[in-house]
């Protein structure tokens, strides 16, 4: 009745000024509700519930009915301490068939001599796109051994523009023959999609933005500053996948996503040592307290290091697949439940994973906190940690869409204008 009682509510009274972010992750939903204002946003209402472990695989919707219903509570927290129902959301899609990457495009110009003008960089953008849908549709098609999988772009961004070899941050007006840009773009199978559009509609919210959820951590990052130098490796953990994302000098080189987050650990543990889901869950979540015994703490460990061993190795495999990059950044910066576990980054810190890849360095390892992403205010004193970072990216995603809806002035908003969808 309560919940009907919002979703009632929700259609009468909108608030054209906030957006929420939902974050439905395999363990938890997580739902942001913000205030839209000219420089930043405010968040006003926070609100968390727990996932059946039916209700998703591999970090996509399997039970829309049961999503629908936690998305409603964790909606119906935020909502009440907000005191008011925003309308429009943006949600975020994982999963190992949503595919990140970064391609080049080369354009000749037929005149040279020609200042480069809007029109022009707009059918370039539409080639670049052309190309990574096709891409993208092979490697899904591929994975999922379905020719007739279709595939939708969710995001874009502009990483880079070079005139006859020169980097430029602002195309237009430029002479040269040679035009080479780089674009981000993620797409992911039309079936998760409309599983997130149907989501949306049972909540009665306006869809703002599908976003990919490593692309959404990179935005928690990286702000609105064109000239950004920001340089890292993002890895979110969640409860069914672990998605990583390569950004250089502020722009994001691709996303690389795989099957295994914090849910692998706890299966591990219940089959090890024979226990249901809920005691295993509970012993891994409180590992290092007291009143353990050490012989099961022993064995928890060891359950623990059995898929570690397997985690780091998608780690490695995922990062040497960025192979176009000459180094990879010397720091590695954590957020979702699962890296929680101390034990992962310990042996992201100390093992000799990295050997062979082409690191400069041993990386750095730590948790992106909420106090470091990038214009958003958290004013409710409830988002504490990293866990909340990727739902915080989602809001900066909403923030950019309704920006980009706009007229501003500046290139790469009108560039990225191009890129909405």
């Amino acid at each position: 009745m309560v919940l009907e009682k919002f979703r009632k509510a929700r259609r009468k009274a909108p608030a054209d000024d906030y957006i929420v972010a939902l974050d439905i992750g395999t363990e938890f939903v997580k739902a942001l509700i913000a205030k839209v204002g000219d420089e930043d946003l405010e968040i006003v209402g926070v609100g968390r519930s727990r996932q059946d472990v039916s209700d998703m695989h591999s970090g996509a919707i399997a039970d829309i009915a049961g999503v629908v219903r936690n998305c409603e509570e964790a909606l119906a927290d935020a909502e009440e301490q907000a005191g008011l129902q925003a309308k429009r959301v943006v949600i975020g899609i994982a999963g190992e068939l949503v595919k990140g990457v970064t391609d080049t495009i080369r354009y000749r110009r037929p005149q040279p001599d020609r200042p480069l003008d809007s029109s022009e960089m707009e059918f370039i953008i539409e080639k670049v796109q052309e190309r990574a849908q096709i891409k993208a549709q092979r490697q899904i098609a591929l994975e999922s051994g379905n020719d007739e999988v279709e595939v939708k772009l969710v995001n874009s961004a502009l990483v880079s523009i070079h005139i006859d070899g020169y980097k430029v941050s602002n195309p237009i007006g430029f002479q040269g023959r040679d035009v080479a840009v780089q674009i981000y773009t993620a797409f992911a199978p039309m079936v998760h999609i409309g599983a997130l559009e149907r989501v949306a509609d049972e909540l009665s919210l306006e869809l703002l933005a599908v976003a990919a959820e490593p692309f959404a951590v990179s935005r928690s990052v990286l702000g609105n500053d064109a000239s950004s130098n920001f340089t890292a490796i993002l890895a979110d953990v969640g409860g069914g996948t672990t998605d990583i994302a390569v950004v250089n000098d502020g722009g994001v080189e691709g996303t690389k996503m795989f099957g295994i987050g914090g849910r692998s650990f706890t299966q591990t543990i219940a089959s090890e040592m024979e226990l249901s889901y809920k005691d295993a869950e509970k012993l891994k979540v409180n590992i290092g307290h007291d009143q353990i015994k050490p012989s099961v703490a022993k064995e928890v460990n060891d359950a623990i290091d059995k898929t570690l061993e397997v985690w780091i190795a998608g780690v490695e495999l995922a990062l040497s697949e960025f192979d176009s990059i000459d180094h990879l950044p010397n720091r590695i910066l954590l957020c979702g439940g699962g890296s929680s576990l101390e034990k992962l980054v310990t042996a992201l810190e100390s093992s000799e994973w990295h050997k062979d890849l082409p690191f400069t360095k041993k990386p750095t390892v730590h948790h992106i906190q909420p106090s470091e992403v990038i214009g958003v205010i958290d004013t409710t004193k409830d988002v504490t940690d990293h866990t909340f970072i990727t739902a915080m990216g989602l809001l900066r995603v909403g923030y950019d869409t309704i920006l980009g809806s706009g007229e501003g002035d500046s290139i790469k908003e009108k560039l990225n204008r191009l890129l909405r969808i």
